[in-house]
């Protein structure tokens, strides 16, 4: 229960619910064993009264005794339905209670864990792949709902028919009482051990549900490249494998399952034949009369449905204590990137990295080493390298995405670490590398970035990312759906929309992180001039591998192992005939080779 413990705030939180739901349980409950003391009556009064009738055979009045002894057992009937219905109606008010605030509670529960998730930081989620995450936010979730809700509310009602149940038959007979509930510890014994082994599996079962979850999404993401390559049986195959192995893990708990709850029956039953037993014993002996015997095997009968859901609610908890255990590890952890308050900063654009180290937390890669430059509000600052020189680290570390490991980025002269993040990255536009498009239409895609977007200012950026032509030759233009990751759209079709989506905002600082390596150069001649225009005073960051898409820039810095090793202007670089040099030999070569094909 140390794992549920984290779950007291919302019982605290819905206790006006959780309250009235227990007192609903205990007066339906009332209601619930005074039906067994009607039967005792009424199967005495058939006792007693059958003599009686017996004894007035041939006279006249055997018919006015047989029509009063008809009356009465009628009215106690009528009087064990009527609290049957009493009592079904307080089990109504009981469920409108306790099983709405589980449902309560897992609403919240579910929006803290969202919450929770867009706090933590970038390096979490490279640690943590997206269908563990998902399996924590719905199916741990839901396995925590059902402790809150049927779990708390068989386990309030089993208690309280134990005690009432408990109660009036040890005031009928206390040593009737006792034989009859003696085979209960043995249950309870073998309950304590079969939970530990539930809880273990159960465990079990949620990793290999998390493992199957992410293997599906992760497939089912690149099913692309999996048809492209014809893996569907490879692919195939390893599902089947996943499926058997959470197979296997669940049929072990159901084995645990198939054992416990005949061995709970058995224990009832020997129960009710101890009552027959021992309670003949004590009508022969006068302590007890025959409708105490009925009455013990009303109460016995209706303490088999609470045995039987012990065993199932035994296992509901530990199976909520294994989820909400997975869930407290997720919301434990801290986000390495945390925002400070203050008040908001309007960005003018001046950017300084200075002697900035920085190695990746999860890998202990060191992606840069001692890199200083400025980047001044009106300049068109690009950055070029070779793949893995640490380019994109530049712009995540200007996101503040990471940390640096050492040194300090000045934004305006201030600490990136000392501005408030959310109005910060507000001002500033970023097209990545790898470009996320939502499924959803067009439109919404290029708005996404906006807080008040229209649509004058959504087909304006389109046009300024040189595909307004583009949408507007769909049959639905921008309201046009293209599907998951933007499948439906060409890969520079989708990088436009993602530069669209990032001019949309107006940012007073835009990263174009290598966002141009699909579109061919006519393109993007246009987008780099719309850039020029829309971007004037503002800063403007572009990696990039083509050369073409950074020489006029103002100033060109090249990467290589995380280092600057050359600056300046596109002319200036060619002039120091290094490495930006052979790289511009290099791409010159390539271009010419096609049309010498030709």
């Amino acid at each position: 229960m140390r794992d549920l413990s984290y779950l007291n705030k919302f019982f605290y939180k819905y206790r006006w619910r959780l309250i009235p739901g227990v007192l609903f349980v205990i007066i339906s409950n009332i209601f619930g064993v005074l039906p067994a003391q009607v039967v005792r009556v009424a199967f005495d009064l058939v006792n007693e009264n059958i003599s009686t009738y017996q004894l007035f055979s041939g006279f006249n009045r055997q018919n006015i005794i047989y029509d009063i002894f008809g009356a009465s057992l009628l009215l106690f009937g009528a009087l064990v339905l009527v609290l049957a219905i009493i009592r079904g109606l307080f089990l109504f008010f009981m469920r409108q209670t306790i099983i709405l605030m589980s449902r309560h509670i897992e609403y919240d529960l579910k929006n803290e864990i969202y919450d929770h998730y867009q706090a933590l930081s970038l390096a979490f989620y490279r640690r943590h792949n997206t269908g563990d995450l998902m399996n924590r936010a719905t199916e741990d979730v839901s396995r925590v709902r059902m402790y809150l809700g049927p779990g708390i509310m068989y386990t309030i009602n089993t208690v309280v028919l134990f005690v009432l149940v408990i109660y009036a038959m040890l005031s009928v007979n206390v040593r009737l009482a006792i034989f009859s509930v003696l085979p209960l510890p043995i249950l309870a014994v073998i309950i304590y051990y079969v939970n530990n082994i539930i809880n273990f599996r159960s465990e079990k079962i949620q990793e290999r549900l998390s493992s199957l979850s992410s293997f599906v999404q992760e497939n089912f993401s690149g099913i692309r490249i999996m048809k492209s390559y014809v893996r569907e049986a490879s692919v195939r195959e390893k599902f089947a494998t996943e499926s058997d192995h959470y197979k296997t893990h669940s049929m072990s708990l159901v084995r645990v399952q198939a054992m416990f709850y005949p061995i709970m029956l058995l224990l009832v039953g020997l129960s009710n034949v101890i009552i027959i037993y021992i309670g003949g014993v004590e009508v022969m002996k006068g302590n007890i009369t025959p409708g105490n015997i009925a009455e013990f095997i009303v109460y016995l009968s209706q303490l088999t449905f609470p045995v039987m859901a012990l065993g199932w609610v035994t296992s509901l908890i530990q199976r909520a204590a294994a989820s909400q255990k997975r869930i407290n590890e997720f919301l434990s952890e801290k986000p390495e990137i945390v925002s400070v308050i203050t008040t908001p900063h309007k960005l003018e654009g001046a950017i300084e990295f200075k002697d900035v180290t920085f190695t990746y937390p999860d890998t202990g890669i060191q992606a840069l080493k001692n890199v200083s430059f400025t980047a001044l509000p009106g300049e068109m600052v690009a950055i070029i390298g070779r793949t893995g020189s640490g380019k994109s680290t530049i712009a995540n570390l200007m996101l503040r995405m990471y940390d640096s490991t050492q040194g300090e980025i000045l934004i305006d002269g201030k600490s990136v670490r000392q501005l408030n993040l959310t109005d910060y990255r507000h001002q500033v536009g970023y097209v990545p590398q790898e470009v996320f498009l939502f499924s959803d239409t067009i439109a919404n895609n290029i708005a996404f970035s906006a807080d008040t977007p229209d649509m004058p200012a959504i087909e304006q950026a389109a046009k300024d990312a040189a595909v307004f032509n583009n949408i507007i030759g769909l049959e639905h233009g921008f309201e046009t759906l293209i599907g998951e990751r933007g499948v439906t759209l060409s890969g520079g079709q989708k990088q436009r929309v993602s530069i669209a989506r990032a001019i949309a905002k107006y940012p007073q600082v835009l990263i174009f992180d290598d966002c141009l390596s699909a579109v061919d150069t006519r393109t993007e001649e246009e987008i780099l001039n719309n850039l020029g225009r829309i971007m004037q005073g503002k800063t403007n960051i572009i990696i990039a591998h083509r050369i073409s898409t950074i020489k006029n820039a103002d100033k060109i810095l090249v990467m290589d192992n995380g280092q600057i090793i050359e600056q300046g202007t596109h002319e200036h670089l060619l002039s120091l005939q290094g490495t930006y040099f052979e790289l511009y030999e290099k791409q010159l070569l390539e271009e010419e080779e096609p049309e010498s094909l030709n």
